[in-house]
């Protein structure tokens, strides 16, 4: 049986060179909001909001136009596999 991710890993990677890390629960939050807040506005020079997990008070903002990149790493946790019953 395949394992499954604890939570997937964002790289953004910007014209100017920086890198940003977001994280994402699942696979399918991350392309909720890839498709739904940056493809739309892919040429806009407007900031969006980019969601940060588990960091309160703290928030990101991103020009949609300076992404020139993105990585999407699976990240798992342990090697155990949670799904183990003793």
């Amino acid at each position: 049986m395949a394992r499954k991710p604890d939570e997937y890993t964002v790289h953004l990677l910007m014209s100017s060179g920086h890198r940003e890390e977001v994280r994402f629960n699942t696979i399918q939050e991350f392309q909720k909001w890839y498709s739904g807040e940056l493809v739309p506005k892919s040429a806009s020079r407007d900031f969006i909001n980019v969601p940060i997990k588990n960091i309160q008070g703290e928030y990101m903002v991103l020009r949609p136009s300076e992404v020139v990149g993105i990585r999407v790493e699976p990240v798992f946790f342990g090697s155990v596999d949670r799904n183990f019953a003793e």
